[in-house]
């Protein structure tokens, strides 16, 4: 029998290391053999024979190797596991069937029956009542979190462990009672000392918090001078942008009743022969009026914007989140808590106010720049179309090129 629990061991051990996952940062080979060191631990503290030892020992070697399948009733495969290594190896049924009952005894929540059950719980437990409980615990809570992808708090893993220790844990066996019951008392003591300390830190950090929030609802507004200037500013950079949007709306709707003449009236005419001398005028005219529609509609034009921060920029004060195209594709709680991050930084928020100010009156430059040029345009396009329908005229006819000469002057001469 202590040849097969060597060939046990061999066996367990190369079996972790080819098949668990490494997130298994506490139920792995580590954790099986401390619990065999443990089973034999308490096994030297009781009258038990051979037998019922080896059985024991068996069992705590392979009682998490289940863990290489499943996490959930992992148990099982444990037993599948062992009893697929005892028949390779000629053990009886009933050893089989003994250690099986062993592997499932630790299973969570269940009660031990016999003392064999109670011997390997505790050995499975052993780590409650030891000097390493903080430590070895640590490990369980990672392996939480990588396995499970539960991540708790401190003051939530905290009370995870008090609520185990005070109503889901005791010890079955005498040994275990005797031996680590005090070291136990002592790893809840620590639990509650610490919880204590942390409700303790959260009811100050809370009143620190409440006084940070009385202090700055004491903090003066910023004055009205200041917020007059900017809200003068604003208004009348809006009012300009109105202007410059009116005026060119008026020159796109001039123009496009131009080009509507022009198609419904003088195009049709072009196709007598008679009237060739009208081609390059009637060119000259329509092409002016095209460039003014175009700048026009460029100078109303809207710029497409990216329409999304990042925390980054919020935190580095790059956005301007008083400008609709920098947050028109996020999310509601998103824009509400750059809001409330901008609102706690007096100088953030003035910045913002400056930036939208500024940039207000790039938009009005361009503008303002685009509607010259459309207003220079459409003015020497008039001029240089009437001009040449006089010449096309004069070219006509010299006598009614004269009187259009004449006519056309008298109308450009204010």
């Amino acid at each position: 029998m202590d040849t097969l629990i060597v060939e046990a061991e061999k066996f367990v051990v190369e079996f972790f290391n080819s098949n668990l996952d490494s997130k298994f940062v506490y139920h792995n080979l580590s954790h099986t053999k401390r619990v065999v060191s443990k089973t034999e631990e308490i096994i030297e503290g009781l009258s038990l024979s051979e037998a019922e030892k080896e059985l024991l020992v068996l069992a705590a070697w392979f009682h998490d190797t289940g863990y290489t399948k499943r996490m959930d009733d992992h148990e099982d495969d444990g037993v599948v596991i062992a009893t697929d290594f005892l028949r390779k190896h000629s053990v009886s049924e009933e050893i089989i069937t003994t250690v099986s009952q062993l592997i499932m005894a630790t299973k969570m929540g269940y009660t031990p029956q016999t003392e064999l059950e109670k011997v390997i719980c505790d050995a499975d437990c052993s780590h409650i009542g030891s000097k390493n409980f903080s430590d070895l615990s640590e490990l369980l809570r990672k392996e939480w979190e990588l396995t499970k992808d539960r991540v708790l708090t401190e003051s939530e893993w905290l009370d995870e462990n008090i609520k185990f220790l005070t109503h889901s844990h005791k010890f079955h066996t005498t040994f275990a009672s005797k031996n680590w019951e005090k070291q136990k008392g002592k790893n809840l003591a620590k639990l509650l000392k610490d919880k204590k300390k942390i409700e303790l830190e959260g009811s100050k950090l809370k009143q620190k918090k409440a006084e940070l929030k009385f202090k700055k609802e004491k903090i003066e507004l910023p004055e009205r001078g200041i917020e007059t200037m900017f809200r003068v500013a604003l208004r009348n950079h809006i009012t300009l942008s109105d202007i410059a949007d009116t005026k060119a709306n008026i020159l796109l709707s001039v123009n496009a009743i131009i080009i509507s003449m022009v198609l419904s009236n003088l195009v049709s005419k072009l196709d007598n022969p008679s009237n060739d001398y009208l081609i390059y005028p009637t060119i000259i005219f329509t092409l002016f009026t095209v460039a003014s529609m175009v700048l026009s509609i460029l100078a109303t034009r809207p710029n497409v914007t990216r329409g999304k921060f990042s925390k980054e920029d919020v935190a580095n004060k790059k956005v301007n989140l008083l400008f609709f195209g920098n947050f028109h594709k996020m999310k509601l709680d998103e824009f509400e808590w750059a809001m409330g991050e901008m609102m706690k930084d007096r100088d953030y928020l003035y910045g913002s106010l400056t930036k939208d100010l500024y940039f207000l009156g790039l938009v009005l430059n361009r503008k303002y720049g685009l509607l010259r040029t459309t207003y220079t345009v459409f003015m020497i396009g008039i001029v240089i179309s009437v001009l040449s329908f006089v010449v096309a005229f004069y070219m006509r006819d010299p006598e009614a090129g004269r009187k259009v000469h004449d006519t056309a002057m008298a109308m450009l001469t204010p």
